[in-house]
């Protein structure tokens, strides 16, 4: 009867009444689909090694410079004023951009000396509390520390040299160029050590300081709960 037909449990469904072959299950479209968002960004920087190539040249470039034409200037022109001139122009902006440009950008450091009111001067030594380094600007730091600590060196060499030679009038432009590099040095080391102090003193503050506080809390929770007992007669 009707009722038994509509109220009665429908089975499985049959085959197609046109077509005479079962029904083909429905595709979930959306299964075994990865969204993978930055991944591209990622690969971008993974496969550039150097980010900031135009800094990273001209970090080499004028202190490379100026040890090739220290070495080669014979060669080229019997004017010791014009080779002396053009060395100490190339240790001036090699001092320059290594100081201002190719320090923050590569490594993320910065110094300066600074002048207060009352007329006394300050060093500053600065480093990002937050380096964001990766596989390409590990590349660019390996780099900006070899050519800041090769390079004074091997100016250190050509004093010796410049000495034991008798080549007394080089000694002045050799003494400037040990001076400009090896400031450089000196205040990025410090910017190093400062920045490791910085991060070793927030990491003191979080972890440090709440330790002994929870700790003693804990004890006076005791101390009160043990006050707060009665002892049994």
């Amino acid at each position: 009867g009707r009722g038994g037909i509509l109220g009665g449990r429908r089975g499985p469904p049959g085959p197609c009444a046109l077509t005479g072959s079962p029904p083909q299950a429905l595709v979930d479209d959306t299964e075994d689909v990865s969204l993978d968002f930055g991944s591209e960004e990622e690969l971008a920087l993974r496969k550039a090694r150097i980010r900031h190539p135009l800094a990273t040249f001209f970090h080499l470039f004028f202190r490379v410079s100026a040890i090739v034409t220290y070495l080669f200037c014979d060669w080229f022109s019997n004017s010791f004023v014009a080779c002396f001139v053009t060395i100490l122009l190339l240790l001036s902006f090699d001092f320059w951009s290594v100081k201002n440009v190719t320090g923050r950008l590569l490594v993320g450091l910065r110094w300066w000396n600074q002048i207060d009111e009352d007329g006394k001067s300050h060093w500053v030594f600065e480093a990002k509390r937050v380096p964001t380094i990766t596989a390409s600007t590990e590349a660019e730091a390996r780099i900006f520390w070899l050519g800041l600590i090769i390079c004074p060196v091997i100016w250190t060499l050509f004093l010796f040299s410049t000495l034991f030679s008798l080549k007394l009038k080089w000694l002045a432009l050799v003494i400037a160029g040990i001076s400009l590099q090896a400031a450089n040095l000196y205040g990025y080391i410090h910017c190093k050590l400062e920045g490791q102090k910085t991060i070793s003193r927030v990491t003191s503050r979080l972890f440090g300081t709440d330790v002994p506080q929870r700790q003693s809390r804990r004890i006076s929770e005791n101390g009160t709960e043990e006050h707060g007992k009665t002892v049994p007669r």
